[in-house]
């Protein structure tokens, strides 16, 4: 169920036009029966008129209903799911370099000693003083609860949220929200023990005040618990 409200939360955009659309449609209907019904002389043309009016008012009910719903389940269910749901990759080796051959006491001192990559350091999508991660660093290794510092603030401003990725995947988690500006302050806490540990794409999500979705603030970081 949790992957079903996600996927309303992914495609609000693309529901929110379709409603409307639907909308659009079901009002003019609602006009047309009106006016006739308005305009009816004889009591059984009257009478049709009437039904028609309520069943175009019932589908309006309806539109009505299902945006009120898409609106609940992506500004509140969604960001409260649990993270623990995503099921992580496998850590990664990001940054290894081309293999060489080496000679079979180089072989056995790499698997007696092998090296600890870090996760990615480089960071997308942020801009100072609108959105970005201050903390977390990029790359940088996550274990238990953490504090999420940063910046969310533009004009426009609706809502954020945090959302956490494995790295290789697009099933994207809502981990914090919040509908104030943050400006270099806290944005939220990430328990990393709900994860398995792995390398992990940690993005900040802005939302203006009329539902559009600015291009995330992303960094990668590994979580890293006992």
């Amino acid at each position: 169920m949790s992957s079903f409200y996600r996927s309303l939360a992914t495609y609000a955009p693309l529901i929110y036009i379709g409603l409307a659309i639907w909308g659009l449609f079901v009002l003019r209907s609602m006009y047309l029966t009106w006016r006739e019904w308005r305009d009816s002389v004889y009591s059984l043309e009257r009478e049709f008129a009437l039904r028609r009016l309520i069943r175009s008012t019932i589908f309006g009910l309806l539109v009505l209903g299902f945006l009120f719903a898409e609106f609940f389940v992506a500004t509140f269910v969604v960001p409260s799911l649990p993270a623990s749901d995503i099921i992580s990759t496998p850590t990664l080796n990001l940054l290894a370099t081309p293999i060489n051959t080496l000679s079979p006491a180089e072989e056995t001192q790499a698997v007696l000693s092998p090296v600890t990559q870090s996760a990615p350091s480089g960071a997308s999508g942020c801009v100072p003083d609108q959105i970005n991660i201050t903390a977390p660093k990029p790359g940088d290794p996550v274990t238990g609860v953490i504090e999420l510092s940063g910046t969310a603030s533009i004009p426009n401003f609706g809502f954020y949220k945090y959302e956490i990725a494995p790295i290789g995947s697009n099933a994207w988690a809502t981990v914090s929200a919040g509908d104030q500006r943050v400006q270099n302050g806290k944005l939220g806490d990430w328990d990393t023990t709900t994860l398995a540990n792995g390398d992990y794409f940690l993005q900040l999500v802005l939302i203006d005040n009329v539902g559009i979705t600015l291009e995330p603030c992303v960094i990668a970081v590994r979580v890293q618990n006992p």
